[in-house]
């Protein structure tokens, strides 16, 4: 009789025990979902600072708790938005090679080409779309890829490539975002390079250096952004196809001593 009463009082020491461990566990999980709101909301809300800081601290503390992938690719999404490309990239590779099953990895695989696209590597950033493609032709994500690898054809004024997928884009998916981004998606086709030589908050200024550039022989011409006292006046030179003979007009300004850019 003793011995059955001292292996149930194990026994109950035991359960209560296991009970406690799962109620640890269950606050605990209940405490990170509540935390991944948090950061969510922050992210929502374009304070993509707090979220950085709340989703670092999290992963500080724990990175092996369910949805830990969704806390990455939230993370990801603010450091991309937060202009913290390299940062956004390791996020996104993370999701990609650790989470196998995860259900943000091909959202990850979009994520890491963004993080070349913006930082101007276009050809990598086609790289990594085409990828996410050619792994699952049917992906939901067909639109979004088809119109960023547009959008980079379109940086490296490969005009003539850029329509063939806007063509796909247009054809195979005409009430998706992407597609009514604008009215006519040809007009994206008609963009043109320009070289930026100055940038004024007085209109003078910018008048009297836009004469300058012409009486030297340049396609210059100035444009106005913002309101009322923060205008800002740009000086520009040229509206040219392609951005290799945008390059070149750079190269010659340069050499001239004049600060420039190429935009788009």
């Amino acid at each position: 009789m003793n011995v059955k009463i001292i292996d149930l009082k194990k026994f109950l020491v035991l359960s209560f025990s296991f009970s406690l461990y799962a109620l640890s566990f269950a606050l605990l999980t209940y405490a990170y979902a509540l935390n991944i709101d948090k950061v969510k909301i922050n992210f929502l809300e374009g304070d993509y600072q707090s979220a950085i800081l709340e989703g670092e601290k999290i992963l500080a503390n724990n990175d092996s708790l369910p949805e830990s992938d969704e806390l990455y690719y939230v993370l990801g999404l603010c450091y991309l938005k937060d202009g913290n490309y390299l940062r956004a990239s390791d996020i996104f590779e993370i999701i990609i090679k650790e989470f196998d099953d995860s259900a943000f990895k091909e959202e990850a695989k979009l994520g890491l080409g963004d993080t070349y696209f913006l930082r101007g590597y276009y050809d990598e950033a086609q790289i990594y779309y085409k990828e996410l493609l050619d792994s699952n032709p049917k992906t939901k994500l067909k639109p979004a890829i088809y119109y960023r690898i547009s959008q980079a054809l379109l940086k490296e004024g490969d005009t003539e490539r850029a329509k063939k997928y806007l063509d796909g884009l247009k054809k195979d998916f005409p009430a998706n975002l992407e597609a009514r981004i604008n009215n006519d998606l040809y007009s994206l086709t008609d963009i043109f390079y320009t070289v930026q030589v100055g940038s004024f908050t007085k209109p003078i200024n910018a008048k009297n250096f836009c004469n300058k550039l012409i009486n030297e022989g340049y396609d210059a011409y100035i444009e106005e952004s913002g309101m009322n006292e923060k205008k800002i006046y740009r000086v520009r030179v040229g509206k040219l196809k392609l951005r290799k003979e945008a390059e070149q007009l750079k190269n010659k300004l340069s050499s001239k001593g004049y600060p420039t850019k190429i935009f788009p």
